[in-house]
């Protein structure tokens, strides 16, 4: 069993959910992030009162789940990136777990 956590844009939820579907992930927890991409919208959310909103909305998810699941999930995410007109990839890490309970 491995953790694997994904970060997607909100315009790709849907799709990020449907391929975890289409890997059998069916057990996984979700939060709302911003995400950032330099470090002039750090500066800007560091004010007291930012005139802009300071990051991309976005969505963190994260499973504990299989190596096939993962393996398969990854080939997805690989195929879909290629296929994308933005530049917001989806973005996956997987980290082994020593222990759990």
């Amino acid at each position: 069993m491995k953790l694997l956590i994904v970060t997607v844009v909100i315009e790709f939820e849907k799709d990020i959910l449907k391929l975890f579907k289409k890997a059998n992930i069916e057990s996984f927890s979700e939060s709302r992030i911003d995400g950032h991409k330099n470090i002039t919208s750090m500066v800007r959310t560091a004010s007291w009162f930012p005139s802009e909103k300071g990051g991309v909305e976005s969505s963190l998810f994260f499973s504990f789940t299989s190596d096939e699941s993962i393996n398969i999930l990854f080939e997805l995410i690989k195929e879909f990136n290629q296929n994308m007109e933005t530049n917001n990839p989806i973005k996956a890490v997987v980290v082994p777990i020593e222990k759990s309970i």
